[in-house]
């Protein structure tokens, strides 16, 4: 790449912005100073892809299938960026020890830019923009809740159309997850799951669904990112023995599940005690959800794909 874009660790102390850090426009600022333009088609048209990786106990987890899913995304939106794999890990890590925290939200975000000629320039002629930032951790639900296990609904809200917005590409079109969170907020519970136009189960906000029957693990097989903890999931299945599989699933395998989970970066495996008001496994975590959640943990402790980063400060 050109050398004038280059990122370059810069000279400042490791957590000098315990709020966050972010890398936009060549430069590392502090979070509150990471901003877009109003007419970056990032903004006016959710003309953007992104990805999450967590930092967890001062390492960041399976870093490399997070990368070759943003750029599979960029890919999909035909948007690219002048970073190589390893520079943009390299800026990642930078964010992190800015940020200073041994547990960190990491995103990598990739918008179209801002049109040449004006609000209606060409989307193929955008210079598409990289940011990345770094954050203390977030929960998609609160740790208590993943505790005690998440009470969701099945929303009303349908998920947007595949053949309108792929889901298999992390993106920002988010309006109706956020009309199913309401949803769930407006009856007591904690999210919702949301179905496709025929009535399969798709996904939740920032979460894969997984249903358990009769020890069998199922997830859905389309309308859903190919999130990276459904991925790991199913590996951790294979290698305790569980049965596991993706393929189609409706409101009756939810209803009638043995158990229920979702898997997200943000939290890893979480379990399900109520759907729709249905109590599941004595109100509390079921056996093969708190199987596989142990297990989900004990690997990061073991040091199982995971990128350490390096807190020391630049000439120590």
């Amino acid at each position: 790449m050109n050398d004038s874009l280059m990122p370059r660790p810069a000279a400042r102390a490791t957590g000098q912005w315990p709020e966050g850090a972010a890398f936009i426009d060549s430069a590392y600022v502090p979070i509150s100073e990471a901003k877009i333009s109003v007419l970056d088609w990032g903004f006016t048209r959710s003309d953007v892809c992104y990805d999450v990786v967590h930092v967890r106990d001062g390492a960041f987890f399976r870093l490399e299938d997070h990368i070759r899913r943003f750029e599979a995304s960029m890919e999909g939106l035909r948007m690219s960026v002048a970073h190589t794999d390893e520079e943009m890990k390299a800026v990642l890590a930078e964010c992190v020890r800015l940020a200073g925290h041994r547990d960190s939200y990491v995103a990598m975000v990739c918008t179209r830019g801002l049109p040449p000629s004006g609000p209606r320039g060409s989307a193929s002629r955008h210079v598409n923009r990289f940011i990345a930032y770094a954050l203390p951790w977030i929960d998609v639900l609160p740790t208590d809740i993943q505790e005690r296990g998440g009470h969701v609904i099945i929303a009303k809200t349908p998920r947007i159309p595949p053949d309108s917005v792929d889901p298999t590409i992390k993106n920002y079109h988010r309006g109706d997850m956020v009309k199913a969170m309401f949803e769930a907020e407006d009856v007591g519970a904690d999210t919702a799951i949301l179905l496709d136009h025929d009535g399969y189960i798709t996904e939740g906000p920032g979460f894969n669904v997984f249903v358990v029957r009769d020890g069998v693990v199922t997830t859905p097989d389309r309308g859903a990112l190919e999130g990276i903890t459904r991925k790991v999931t199913l590996e951790l299945c294979r290698d305790v023995g569980i049965q596991a599989n993706a393929d189609r699933l409706r409101v009756g395998d939810l209803h009638e599940a043995d158990e229920i989970f979702l898997t997200t970066t943000a939290g890893g495996i979480i379990p399900v005690t109520r759907v729709d008001g249905r109590i599941l496994s004595n109100d509390s975590p079921g056996p093969v959800s708190q199987q596989l959640k142990d297990v989900y943990w004990a690997r990061h402790a073991e040091g199982w794909m995971v990128t350490p980063v390096d807190y020391s400060e630049p000439g120590a």
